[in-house]
């Protein structure tokens, strides 16, 4: 195990609002200067952790809490992680920056516009015929960040937005 901890990024912004598109890009960074990292998508973390998810605010609350905690312990084995995830409340992200040192908050700012137009898993569509309850930005909240270490254009390149997480990574001295 190494005595060095790692670091966290957790990449939030409201669905379809690009977070795994810079995530792919800032993994491409990363692994070209042979910076391990692993990344904890949500919607992969859920088939294991809930694989009948609910997406019920109870259920909401037991998985981020989950998911940071499995991140801090990768962190602390050395391991740098990505969060790929929603986390529509500010309390699940900040339940993460209290259990890892070397942590960043990355914020994709993308209007709610864009980002039903994109809807690549189709969650915007569900929420509109009822299929669904429980859409960040439409029938439940999204909490944005009151202090991101980053802030990013959902709108812009995802391969820029991945350049500026890289930059500050570089900055803070955690790469």
């Amino acid at each position: 195990m190494s005595t060095q901890n790692g670091f966290a990024v957790w990449i939030t912004g409201i669905p379809a609002s690009g977070k795994t598109s810079i995530t792919r890009e800032l993994m491409k960074k990363l692994e070209a200067q042979k910076v391990h990292t692993v990344v904890l998508e949500s919607d992969e973390m859920r088939t294991i952790l809930t694989p009948e998810p609910t997406y019920s605010p109870e259920e909401r609350d037991w998985f981020y809490k989950a998911l940071a905690s499995i991140g801090a312990v990768i962190v602390r084995s050395g391991v740098n992680v990505i969060f790929d995830a929603t986390a529509n409340k500010r309390a699940y992200r900040d339940y993460a920056r209290s259990r890892i040192p070397k942590f960043i908050e990355a914020y994709v700012q993308c209007p709610l516009e864009v980002s039903m137009k994109r809807d690549p898993k189709g969650l915007y569509k569900s929420a509109a015929a009822g299929e669904t309850s429980y859409v960040p930005g439409i029938q439940t909240p999204y909490e944005a960040p009151r202090g991101p270490e980053v802030t990013l254009n959902g709108q812009a390149l995802p391969e820029a937005s991945a350049d500026i997480l890289f930059d500050t990574l570089k900055q803070l001295l955690y790469i």
